[in-house]
Protein backbone atom coordinates (compact mmCIF):
# COMPACT_ATOMS: atom_id res chain seq x y z
CA UNK A 1 0.00 0.00 0.00
CA UNK A 2 1.57 3.69 -0.95
CA UNK A 3 2.87 5.64 2.21
CA UNK A 4 0.79 8.59 1.69
CA UNK A 5 -2.36 6.35 1.56
CA UNK A 6 -1.14 4.37 4.88
CA UNK A 7 -0.51 7.61 6.31
CA UNK A 8 -3.61 9.40 5.67
CA UNK A 9 -5.37 5.94 7.20
CA UNK A 10 -3.98 5.89 10.53
CA UNK A 11 -4.18 9.47 10.92
CA UNK A 12 -7.73 9.25 9.43
CA UNK A 13 -7.36 12.78 7.97
CA UNK A 14 -8.13 11.65 4.27
CA UNK A 15 -10.78 8.87 3.59
CA UNK A 16 -8.35 6.45 1.29
CA UNK A 17 -11.35 6.44 -1.31
CA UNK A 18 -10.93 10.40 -1.54
CA UNK A 19 -6.87 9.86 -1.44
CA UNK A 20 -6.96 7.17 -4.27
CA UNK A 21 -9.34 9.62 -6.43
CA UNK A 22 -6.30 12.52 -5.38
CA UNK A 23 -3.60 10.54 -6.59
CA UNK A 24 -5.67 8.83 -9.82
CA UNK A 25 -5.96 12.96 -10.71
CA UNK A 26 -2.39 13.39 -10.33
CA UNK A 27 -1.81 10.57 -12.55
CA UNK A 28 -3.82 11.90 -15.47
CA UNK A 29 -2.76 15.36 -15.10
CA UNK A 30 0.92 14.48 -15.26
CA UNK A 31 -0.04 12.02 -18.61
CA UNK A 32 -1.35 15.66 -19.70
CA UNK A 33 1.07 17.25 -18.97
CA UNK A 34 3.82 15.43 -20.46
CA UNK A 35 1.71 14.99 -23.85
CA UNK A 36 0.99 18.57 -23.88
CA UNK A 37 5.17 19.52 -23.91
CA UNK A 38 5.26 16.71 -26.79
CA UNK A 39 3.12 18.64 -28.52
CA UNK A 40 3.93 22.29 -27.89
CA UNK A 41 0.74 23.59 -30.77
CA UNK A 42 -2.01 22.19 -28.43
CA UNK A 43 -2.80 23.88 -25.36
CA UNK A 44 -5.36 23.07 -22.45
CA UNK A 45 -9.06 24.46 -21.83
CA UNK A 46 -10.57 22.73 -19.42
CA UNK A 47 -9.88 19.57 -17.20
CA UNK A 48 -11.67 17.19 -14.77
CA UNK A 49 -12.11 14.19 -13.32
CA UNK A 50 -15.41 13.72 -11.66
CA UNK A 51 -15.95 11.49 -8.65
CA UNK A 52 -16.36 8.22 -10.97
CA UNK A 53 -13.17 8.62 -12.68
CA UNK A 54 -14.71 9.93 -15.84
CA UNK A 55 -11.56 12.27 -17.62
CA UNK A 56 -13.30 15.25 -19.86
CA UNK A 57 -10.26 17.30 -21.32
CA UNK A 58 -10.60 20.19 -24.06
CA UNK A 59 -7.81 21.27 -25.83
CA UNK A 60 -6.88 23.71 -29.00
CA UNK A 61 -4.61 24.57 -30.91
CA UNK A 62 -2.46 27.01 -32.12
CA UNK A 63 -3.99 25.90 -36.09
CA UNK A 64 -7.03 24.49 -34.71
CA UNK A 65 -7.65 20.89 -33.59
CA UNK A 66 -8.01 17.88 -35.97
CA UNK A 67 -9.41 14.36 -34.68
CA UNK A 68 -6.28 13.37 -34.65
CA UNK A 69 -5.12 15.36 -32.12
CA UNK A 70 -7.81 14.60 -29.75
CA UNK A 71 -6.37 10.83 -30.08
CA UNK A 72 -3.18 11.47 -29.63
CA UNK A 73 -3.90 13.26 -26.01
CA UNK A 74 -6.68 10.07 -25.41
CA UNK A 75 -3.48 7.90 -25.72
CA UNK A 76 -0.81 9.16 -24.26
CA UNK A 77 -3.20 8.80 -20.73
CA UNK A 78 -5.08 5.93 -22.02
CA UNK A 79 -2.39 3.88 -23.12
CA UNK A 80 -0.35 4.67 -19.95
CA UNK A 81 -3.10 3.82 -17.44
CA UNK A 82 -3.66 0.23 -16.19
CA UNK A 83 -7.58 -0.48 -16.97
CA UNK A 84 -6.94 -3.78 -14.34
CA UNK A 85 -6.05 -1.07 -11.55
CA UNK A 86 -8.16 1.77 -12.59
CA UNK A 87 -12.04 1.66 -13.96
CA UNK A 88 -12.65 4.84 -15.90
CA UNK A 89 -14.10 6.85 -18.74
CA UNK A 90 -11.74 9.07 -21.20
CA UNK A 91 -12.82 11.97 -23.60
CA UNK A 92 -10.90 14.40 -25.24
CA UNK A 93 -12.80 17.26 -27.23
CA UNK A 94 -11.67 20.42 -28.64
CA UNK A 95 -13.19 23.85 -28.15
CA UNK A 96 -16.26 23.92 -29.89
CA UNK A 97 -17.22 27.32 -32.74
CA UNK A 98 -19.60 28.64 -30.24
CA UNK A 99 -17.65 28.14 -27.42
CA UNK A 100 -16.39 31.08 -24.84
CA UNK A 101 -12.53 32.13 -25.32
CA UNK A 102 -10.70 31.71 -22.19
CA UNK A 103 -7.26 32.17 -22.77
CA UNK A 104 -5.31 34.93 -24.56
CA UNK A 105 -3.32 32.35 -26.65
CA UNK A 106 -6.89 31.71 -28.49
CA UNK A 107 -7.12 35.11 -29.43
CA UNK A 108 -4.72 35.24 -32.24
CA UNK A 109 -5.75 32.09 -34.40
CA UNK A 110 -8.99 34.31 -34.60
CA UNK A 111 -7.34 37.66 -36.03
CA UNK A 112 -9.78 38.66 -39.02
CA UNK A 113 -13.16 37.44 -37.63
CA UNK A 114 -15.91 38.66 -35.98
CA UNK A 115 -16.11 38.62 -32.01
CA UNK A 116 -18.59 39.34 -29.63
CA UNK A 117 -17.39 40.82 -26.42
CA UNK A 118 -18.47 41.57 -23.41
CA UNK A 119 -16.83 43.60 -20.17
CA UNK A 120 -16.39 43.37 -16.83
CA UNK A 121 -17.99 46.96 -16.74
CA UNK A 122 -20.71 45.97 -18.51
CA UNK A 123 -20.06 46.91 -22.54
CA UNK A 124 -20.56 44.65 -25.87
CA UNK A 125 -18.61 45.74 -28.82
CA UNK A 126 -19.34 43.16 -31.66
CA UNK A 127 -16.28 43.54 -34.60
CA UNK A 128 -13.58 42.46 -36.43
CA UNK A 129 -10.41 41.12 -34.40
CA UNK A 130 -8.26 43.20 -36.01
CA UNK A 131 -5.10 42.91 -33.58
CA UNK A 132 -3.70 40.75 -30.30
CA UNK A 133 -1.08 41.78 -28.04
CA UNK A 134 0.41 40.36 -24.07
CA UNK A 135 -2.53 42.95 -22.70
CA UNK A 136 -5.39 42.52 -24.98
CA UNK A 137 -7.06 42.85 -28.05
CA UNK A 138 -7.97 45.82 -30.25
CA UNK A 139 -11.96 45.42 -32.24
CA UNK A 140 -13.08 47.15 -35.09
CA UNK A 141 -16.02 47.59 -36.59
CA UNK A 142 -18.08 49.80 -39.73
CA UNK A 143 -21.00 51.48 -37.88
CA UNK A 144 -23.25 54.82 -39.30
CA UNK A 145 -23.82 57.93 -37.66
CA UNK A 146 -25.30 61.25 -38.21
CA UNK A 147 -23.38 63.89 -40.58
CA UNK A 148 -21.83 66.14 -38.36
CA UNK A 149 -23.44 69.02 -40.65
CA UNK A 150 -26.43 68.45 -42.55
CA UNK A 151 -28.59 65.39 -43.12
CA UNK A 152 -27.48 62.32 -43.68
CA UNK A 153 -25.36 59.57 -41.88
CA UNK A 154 -22.04 58.48 -42.91
CA UNK A 155 -19.97 55.30 -42.45
CA UNK A 156 -17.26 55.53 -39.72
CA UNK A 157 -14.85 53.12 -38.23
CA UNK A 158 -14.67 52.45 -34.54
CA UNK A 159 -11.94 50.85 -32.70
CA UNK A 160 -11.97 49.29 -29.21
CA UNK A 161 -8.83 48.13 -27.11
CA UNK A 162 -10.10 45.95 -24.55
CA UNK A 163 -7.58 44.11 -22.46
CA UNK A 164 -7.74 40.96 -21.25
CA UNK A 165 -8.45 41.05 -17.44
CA UNK A 166 -11.36 43.19 -18.61
CA UNK A 167 -12.69 40.48 -20.69
CA UNK A 168 -15.91 38.57 -19.36
CA UNK A 169 -16.80 36.60 -22.23
CA UNK A 170 -15.40 36.45 -25.96
CA UNK A 171 -17.62 34.19 -28.40
CA UNK A 172 -16.43 33.78 -32.35
CA UNK A 173 -19.34 35.22 -34.20
CA UNK A 174 -20.24 32.14 -37.24
CA UNK A 175 -22.32 33.65 -39.99
CA UNK A 176 -23.90 31.41 -42.50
Amino acid sequence: MHRCLQKCIRERTKSPLFLYQDMFKKTVEDLLQKALEERQDLFLIDFSVSNDNAIKIIIDGDNGVLVEDCMFISRAIEHNIDREEHDFSLEVLSSGAATPLVLPRQYKKHIGRNLEVKTGDNQSFEGELSGVDEKGIVLKWKTREPKPVGKGKVTVTKEANVAFENIKEAKVKIKF
